[in-house]
């Protein structure tokens, strides 16, 4: 009787007529998401299969609070109930929610920026829109792979000078036939998510950027296959078909990440509030701290402890259940 009662917890949300529903004791009701009640709290469970809904179902029950409940629907392929409550969620009831196995937790402010209003996205590159970090393959692929992804490490965790470990890096890759370029850029792992992601954006106006502290050809590869508004990264030198061992230009470092999300905001309108950054690095601090949302994904723990929100469970189709409806 209890597992039922669970099924029939989602049955009533997506399909049931009645505006409120007896379960535990409690009476819940139901809003659509452009019309959530003036509440206090505001949580949106994120999951990736409906067989997790008689568990989260049976969390929603040991709250003990009066809820109002939503479907949150995306077209990023996961799954979102949002609860609204009149009081704050207790760390005990928030430690519930995200104990339920595959559910991903997130507090929703009502001044969230808006998926169907005009925004912008920076991302970050290795390790957020895409799997890997492209200096260490690169450097796997030269034959040195180790010697660079110790200094990859080390930078991404905040230990070291970002622009001083790029060069340090970028040296070890001297001598190396330019061909690796190409062949990196034909078998580029993109990031789970991503393309749903951006399509569901771009489908609402947005604008996406990738501010990169890897390398054009990468990121211009990424623009040109989704259709990107900008990519900035740092440019490599070759000569003669070889890789000579450093780069040219003004690095994209962590200021020009920031710099870049206001710059981007400003020549395309975008208003204060809709501007969001997305990475994994400490060198990616300054760009999250800049915008008006700032997402760290299967971050560092400096970054977590910088952003907004922490994605840590799922992937990039998150992204659009973070946004609100207007």
């Amino acid at each position: 009787m209890e597992s039922l009662s669970h099924t029939l917890l989602f049955s009533w949300l997506s399909n049931g007529e009645n505006s409120r529903f007896q379960y535990q004791s409690k009476t819940l009701s139901k809003h659509h998401e452009t019309l959530a009640p003036d509440c206090v709290s505001r949580l949106r469970c994120v999951y990736e299969d409906k067989v997790q809904e008689a568990e989260l179902s049976a969390a929603i029950g040991r709250l003990e609070l009066d809820l109002s409940l939503a479907i949150i629907e995306r077209d990023s392929g996961l799954y979102c109930v949002e609860l609204c409550a009149d009081v704050p969620f207790s760390l005990t009831q928030l430690q519930v929610i995200s104990s339920v196995s595959g559910v991903e937790t997130f507090s929703i402010s009502n001044t969230q920026a808006k998926l169907n209003e005009p925004g912008l996205l920076v991302m970050d590159m290795d390790s957020t829109a895409i799997e890997i970090e492209c200096i260490d393959e690169l450097a796997v692929m030269a034959g040195v792979g180790e010697a660079v992804a110790e200094v990859t490490e080390r930078a991404m965790q905040g230990e070291l000078d970002f622009e001083e470990s790029l060069r340090a890096r970028v040296a070890k890759l001297q001598g190396a036939d330019a061909s690796i370029i190409q062949t990196l850029c034909d078998k580029l792992p993109l990031m789970p998510g991503l393309i749903e992601s951006v399509n569901e954006l771009q489908k609402h106006g947005w604008r996406l950027v990738v501010a990169s502290g890897g390398f054009t050809p990468f990121v211009g590869h990424l623009k040109q296959l989704l259709g990107l508004d900008a990519a900035f990264a740092n440019e490599l030198v070759v000569e003669n078909g070889k890789l000579k061992g450093t780069v040219t230009g003004q690095v994209v470092d962590a200021q020009f990440k920031a710099d870049t999300v206001l710059r981007c905001a400003k020549e395309w309108n975008i208003p204060d509030g809709q501007r969001l950054a997305i990475g994994d690095g400490a060198n990616d601090i300054p760009m999250i701290e800049v915008a008006d949302y700032g997402i760290a994904y299967h971050a560092k723990p400096k970054l977590e402890q910088a952003a907004d929100v922490v994605i840590s469970k799922l992937n990039l189709k998150v992204l659009p259940f973070l946004l609100l409806l207007s």
